[in-house]
């Protein structure tokens, strides 16, 4: 009961967080998952519910979308699915943490050296094939897909509804994936169908909240948050992981 009540607070308070920034709320509550439930079982909810709430933010700011930035990642985000089915691999919690500590590290990079745009077609296809890699891997790619839009023209509306869309093609991949242990009587003990569904109203409201914030912030502070959260985020997994190593 405790881990239900946790999780939908969760999904709620995390959603805000990505609502505004678009980012750093899908690795905390993957990381809390994580935490509560085994790697598998845990990528597949992430999945789920965070599906849902990156659909909603997409539908609340679809006006603002790249449509063609859409359309070449997600060529690239099937090649990376149809390559990760013919492969055998079993996630970890030591894969989890660490690939949350990790990620978050590539926001520091010299632009120099990965001049990225969402808005040439060869980087949005890449972009789609690694991050959606890594979110079968790890349950989260936001600071790759980040990466896309460092020279990108596009405003932090454009941003935020363009890479929701990115996001939640990225989430449909674990359903694809591993959604099947959801529907396992072992799934359903643990977190209750009614408890995902909560979760995922949860998180919409929290989406809404997030975008009121959004409206209100000016670019600058949207910049400079992103970076230092997610630094933050990151770091906290980090030693999760070495944690997890050494148990």
């Amino acid at each position: 009961m405790q881990a239900s009540v946790l999780i939908v607070i969760a999904a709620f308070l995390t959603s805000i967080l990505s609502g505004v920034f678009g980012m750093a709320g899908g690795l905390i509550f993957m990381g809390l998952l994580a935490w509560l439930l085994p790697a598998a079982f845990a990528l597949a909810l992430h999945g789920v519910i965070q599906f849902a709430s990156n659909t909603w933010r997409f539908l609340l700011h679809r006006r603002h979308v790249a449509w063609p930035v859409l359309l070449w990642f997600g060529i690239g985000a099937a090649a990376a699915i149809g390559l990760f089915s013919l492969l055998i691999f079993s996630p970890t919690r030591f894969y989890v943490f660490l690939g949350l500590g990790l990620m978050p590290i590539l926001v520091w990079l010299p632009e120099r050296w990965l001049s990225l745009d969402a808005t040439r077609p060869g980087h949005a296809i890449g972009g789609g094939f690694v991050s959606t890699g890594l979110a079968l891997v790890s349950g989260v790619s936001g600071p790759v897909t980040d990466l896309l839009f460092v020279h990108s023209k596009l405003n932090r509306h454009q941003v935020v509804a363009t890479k929701a869309m990115m996001q939640a093609i990225g989430h449909a991949s674990k359903i694809l994936v591993y959604g099947g242990l959801l529907l396992s009587a072992p799934a359903r003990a643990v977190v209750p169908l009614p408890v995902t569904a909560v979760a995922i109203l949860a998180s919409m409201a929290g989406i809404i909240v997030g975008g009121i914030i959004l409206d209100r912030i000016s670019e600058a502070h949207f910049r400079a948050g992103r970076r230092w959260i997610i630094t933050i985020v990151g770091a906290t997994f980090l030693v999760q992981a070495f944690r997890t190593a050494l148990a």
